[in-house]
């Protein structure tokens, strides 16, 4: 059965939380432990949801109870007493980062992300880590080690992926925010199957430290949000520079909520005629039409663009990608950290604790991107699909410098699939269509709500040009209240 459930009430919003934290009328530990009981409520451990891997109450909520002692700069942080859950792969001290493997499980970081050290120092408390699919490869959560996540808006359904866990405790009402990752649309996807907010910021505004690396030159930590608002939030206190992140950027940081408001007069929203295809579904195109009517609506002009390399973001991100992942996960051998399968000799040892620790996507992509990596294929397959990349990023520049300053699209071609329906690799990668693209030319995108189709959530994606993540959010911020209660039907 799919559930329709309306935005968290203002006082579990992070921004209602922060407030009632900051004026005396409610506590960080009470706040952590109000997250657990939502969380029992929705079912989000193993038993149910299966979203949640790893939390530890007793000491989150001491840990929580020892803000006020801890600094009074925490109890006043624009988060203060925000509970916020992490994907699997961004490390953390005091809980065991897996990356959904089992090459990987008990691992506990010796150092944290700089996310988490921003978001512990504007007062948030970090509740738990959320499944995944194995080391973010994946478009649904089925590929984790651990089990896949079900969707809280229908349990025989996906919750979308890699991130599916982070999507599935904020739709669940556990939390207002979380944190995931992106490679390929992993944030987004998600949020569009669970009916939440997704952000995906441009590379190089979120430092990468301290998450696990996939994809170098794809990978990024994004934001969900239950509202936009929420979203907003928790990008600006994770954004900026960190000399940890030689690819950070030195570049302001925008207060993103701050847009909330913003006239959409004189606006050009660009509608690529590529995310629009025959084969999309009629009413997923529906809801989108109604999307660009409540653009006009405010001020805005729809203008209809072409990024003509779209249809190609596919096999170039499933060259790329996997070759940086057969690159950055050779260092997975049971010898330096996680386990250890011990084999006749070190090669054997390799063998074993590699064939034992990864899972078969794991492995179909390692394998993949050793091919075409390697002597004799580099110059067909990586160099080429490198090439391809540019124009993919060229399409984007050239739009952009049309005068067109934010694109609207779907965020996926369909809602949530159920459970194992797509057991075929080729159909799962197509999951991820619309969303690559931004990706691969590191432009910031998000997705947001526009409606149900059969009762189930679909997104609709804004993306901007490099480092205009402010002009987004004040779209979003639009939107999201021109829709209204219709974002949800």
């Amino acid at each position: 059965m799919s559930e329709h459930r309306a935005p968290l009430p203002p006082e579990t919003s992070a921004r209602g939380i922060a407030e009632r934290v900051r004026a005396g009328d409610l506590t960080a530990e009470r706040a952590a432990r109000e997250a657990f009981a939502r969380g029992d409520q929705a079912k989000v451990g193993p038993e149910g949801l299966n979203a949640l891997l790893w939390s530890d109450r007793a000491a989150t909520v001491a840990a929580a109870h020892g803000h006020g002692t801890q600094s009074d700069f925490v109890d006043r942080g624009e988060l203060a007493g925000v509970p916020i859950a992490v994907k699997d792969n961004i490390a953390t001290l005091s809980l065991p980062t897996s990356c959904g493997s089992r090459i990987l499980e008990g691992y506990v970081s010796p150092f944290e992300a700089t996310a988490i050290t921003r978001l512990r120092n504007a007062g948030a408390t970090i509740v738990g880590k959320t499944n995944m699919d194995e080391f973010a490869m994946g478009s649904s959560t089925e590929n984790s080690a651990f089990g896949p996540t079900r969707n809280p808006r229908d349990c025989s359904r996906v919750p979308g992926g890699s991130s599916g866990g982070s999507a599935a405790v904020v739709a669940a009402g556990m939390v207002p925010i979380a944190l995931g990752s992106e490679t390929g649309g992993s944030v987004r996807q998600p949020a569009a199957f669970c009916g939440i907010v997704g952000v995906k910021p441009t590379y190089g505004r979120v430092s990468r430290y301290g998450l696990v690396a996939f994809a170098s030159s794809l990978d990024q930590i994004g934001v969900f949000g239950a509202t936009v608002d929420d979203a907003a939030l928790a990008l600006q206190t994770i954004a900026g520079r960190d000399v940890m992140d030689a690819t950070s950027a030195d570049l302001p940081v925008e207060r993103y909520a701050e847009a909330a408001g913003a006239s959409l007069s004189g606006l050009v929203v660009g509608r690529p005629k590529e995310y629009f295809p025959e084969f999309l579904d009629a009413r997923i195109r529906e809801k989108c039409d109604r999307a660009f009517d409540a653009f006009r609506s405010l001020g805005a002009e729809v203008r209809d663009v072409s990024l003509p390399h779209t249809d190609l973001a596919i096999p170039v991100y499933y060259i790329v990608a996997p070759a940086e992942a057969s690159s950055n996960l050779a260092r997975f051998d049971g010898v330096r950290y996680g386990v250890r399968v011990p084999g006749d000799g070190l090669a054997a040892t390799y063998e074993a604790t590699r064939s034992r620790g990864f899972g078969k996507e794991v492995t179909r992509r390692i394998l993949l991107g050793a091919y075409v990596l390697s002597a004799g294929y580099y110059d067909a397959y990586y160099r080429k699909a490198q090439q391809v990349r540019t124009l993919i990023a060229d399409d984007f520049r050239t739009v952009f410098a049309s005068g067109v300053h934010l694109l609207f699209t779907p965020t996926t071609p369909s809602p949530a699939f159920p459970i194992g329906a797509k057991a075929d690799p080729y159909e799962m990668y197509l999951s991820d269509i619309f969303t690559a693209t931004a990706n691969l030319a590191g432009v910031p995108a998000m997705s947001q709500p526009i409606g149900t189709v059969d009762g189930l959530p679909i997104g609709g994606q804004l993306i901007a040009p490099h480092f205009d993540e402010a002009r987004m959010f004040g779209a979003a911020y639009a939107l999201e209240a021109a829709l209204g209660a219709e974002a949800l039907r």
